[in-house]
C-alpha cells in the first residue's frame, strides 16, 4: 500500500529550557542525574528561577526524532497537543518550518504548553524535569486518524504514556495503524518511565508494536533483569525489530535470529547527550523506510546521534542529509 508519509510521530509537544549546571545544583534540588522527572508547575517555577542562563528550543522526544528525520529528507508528520499561548505558537512554528505536517487544530485553553527543564552537567549527561502542561490532556480525541493512517511507520513516545488518557490514545493509534497497514514503533524513553508502566508497556508491545527502541537500562527494566543479553533475547520474541542502544558501546539491532552491531561514531568532544537516542531513532527510521539494510540504517542512526551530541541542544545544527552523505562518502 502506497503511503504519503514515512513516519508520523505521536508524543509530548514541549519547549526545552536547557542550561549547564554543576553537580551541586542537582544535589541541592535532589535530582537524579540522567533521569526524567515529572514536576508540577510550582516546582517547575522554582527550578526555573534557580537555573543559570538557559537556551529555549522546541523539543519533546518524538518531536525531536521527527525533526531529525525531516533534516534527513524524510516526509514526516507529528501529532501533539499545545496550549493557546506563546510557547504553543513557537512549537508549531518551529516544527512546521522544518517541513513537518503538524495539524494542531486543537489548542488547549486551560493548560499551557509543556516545558522540559534540562540540566546538563560537565560530563554531558542531561537531567530532565518535565512540566507536561496541556500534554496531561492528550487523549484519543487528539489523534489525526487520516494522518496516522498515511504513514509507513507510526512512532510513539514512551514519556507520554504517563497519562491514563494517553494510554488509551496509544491503543487507539495502534488500532488505526494496524487497520491501515502501518508498522507501529515505540520508544521506551526512560527506565523510570518503564518502572512506572512495565505491565502496560509489555501488553502494548506484545499486541501491537513492530519496532522497539530502547537503551540498555530501559530494556532490562522492561524484563526486570540485570542481564542485558537476556533482555535482548526476550524482546526479539515479541517485535519484528528491536533497536537497542548502549551508549559508548554502540547499538545492537535484533530482527528475529539476525543481530547487527553498530559502533558509535566518534566525536571530538561530547557536549550534551540530550536527544542522542531521539536522533539515533531518526536515522534508523529514515534508512528503514528507504528499505536499507539494518546495518545501513543503524549507521545513519549513529551518525545522526554523533551530530547531536557534539553541541548543546537536542536537535541538529546542520542539515543531516548533507552531514550523513559527507560522512558516508569519506
Amino acid at each position: 500500500m502506497s503511503k504519503s508519509y514515512d513516519v508520523v510521530g505521536v508524543g509530548n509537544a514541549l519547549v526545552d529550557v536547557q542550561a549547564h549546571v554543576e553537580d551541586t545544583f542537582l544535589a541541592r534540588h535532589s535530582l537524579i542525574k540522567g533521569a526524567m522527572k515529572l514536576v508540577d508547575p510550582k516546582e517547575a517555577g522554582l527550578l526555573y528561577r534557580d537555573m543559570p542562563p538557559a537556551k529555549e528550543s522546541s523539543g519533546g522526544s518524538a518531536a525531536n526524532t521527527i525533526a531529525a528525520m525531516a533534516s534527513l529528507g524524510s516526509k514526516v508528520g507529528f501529532v501533539g497537543r499545545v496550549g493557546a499561548d506563546e510557547l504553543g505558537d513557537v512549537f508549531a512554528h518551529d516544527i512546521r518550518a522544518l517541513g513537518v505536517n503538524f495539524p494542531a487544530t486543537l489548542r488547549d485553553q486551560e493548560l499551557p504548553t509543556g516545558r522540559c527543564l534540562i540540566m546538563v552537567t560537565a560530563d554531558g549527561e542531561r537531567t530532565m524535569n518535565t512540566s507536561l502542561g496541556c500534554n496531561m490532556h492528550f487523549s484519543p480525541a487528539d489523534l489525526d486518524a487520516a494522518l496516522i493512517a498515511s504513514a509507513k511507520v507510526v512512532y510513539l513516545e514512551g514519556y507520554l504514556f504517563d497519562q491514563p488518557d494517553a494510554k488509551a490514545a496509544y491503543r487507539q493509534a495502534g488500532s488505526i495503524a494496524k487497520q491501515a497497514g502501518c508498522e507501529l514503533a515505540l520508544t521506551l524513553s526512560d527506565s523510570f518511565c518503564v518502572d512506572r508502566h512495565c505491565a502496560d508497556f509489555l501488553k502494548l508491545i506484545k499486541e501491537d508494536v513492530d519496532i522497539l527502541f530502547a537503551n540498555e537500562h530501559e530494556i532490562t527494566a522492561l524484563f526486570e533483569t540485570s542481564d542485558w543479553q537476556q533482555a535482548a533475547d526476550m524482546i526479539s520474541e515479541h517485535v519484528k525489530v528491536a533497536v537497542l542502544t548502549r551508549s559508548s558501546k554502540g547499538a545492537t539491532i535484533r530482527a528475529g535470529a539476525v543481530s547487527v552491531d553498530v559502533p558509535v561514531e566518534p566525536v571530538a568532544k561530547v557536549m550534551d547527550l540530550t536527544g542522542a537516542g531521539d536522533a539515533f531513532a531518526a536515522g534508523f527510521l529514515h534508512g528503514y523506510c528507504q528499505n536499507m539494510s539494518l546495518a545501513q540504517a543503524g549507521r545513519i542512526g549513529a551518525l545522526a546521534a554523533s551530530e547531536v551530541i557534539s553541541h548543546f541542544g537536542a536537535r541538529p545544527e546542520v542539515k543531516l542529509s548533507t552531514f550523513v552523505a559527507g560522512k558516508i562518502a569519506a
